[in-house]
């Protein structure tokens, strides 16, 4: 039996306690959790295979990798009355050696009340055995903007996240 990592969560964006949670996986051979880290943490690539995703930029400098403590921000697209959002990535740990790799950040959106979104987006890859490599990516979301996502059928994160996840081992597998 192959045991599989979870995301680690803080208590606030427990899954299944705030207003919108969307959880995505993909289990793929022939790509290594090594290959797949580069395109998912420079955010410099992920135009060129998501999107959904528009105008990053590093307020504070520094960019275009994630690392622990970073700000930035970022368009989503077809996201309804998201807009904007600013981030900090609060974990980045390379894949090492039966290690996952793991990358979560806090994003928001201010504004009025109705307006406002807290969200943490979580991503966890792993090599598995037999030359496969498991990416999952979950989100938890905080706010009226997220529970308007989430009556939607289907919750349109959902199949955006399953866009990033198609596009980020396509980008891996052919290394462009």
């Amino acid at each position: 039996m192959t045991m599989q990592n979870a995301i680690d969560w803080p208590e606030r964006f427990l899954p299944g306690t705030g207003d919108n949670f969307v959880s995505n996986e993909v289990i793929v051979e022939g790509v290594t959790a090594a290959r797949v880290w580069p395109y998912l943490t420079d955010t410099s690539t992920w135009e060129s295979y998501y999107d959904a995703v528009t105008d990053v930029a590093f307020p504070e400098g520094d960019g275009p990798v994630l690392k622990e403590g970073l700000v930035f921000t970022f368009e989503p697209v077809g996201a309804g009355a998201v807009r904007t959002q600013h981030a900090r990535v609060v974990a980045c740990r390379a894949p090492g050696e039966g290690a996952p790799g793991r990358l979560s950040w806090t994003a928001g959106q201010d504004g009025a009340p109705e307006e406002r979104l807290e969200v943490l987006h979580a991503w966890l890859v792993e090599d598995l055995p037999g030359g496969r490599v498991r990416v999952l990516t979950q989100e938890t979301q905080i706010g009226p903007p997220a529970v308007e996502l989430a009556r939607q059928v289907p919750d349109p994160m959902l199949n955006r996240h399953q866009a990033w996840l198609r596009g980020l081992i396509a980008a891996a597998s052919d290394g462009r």
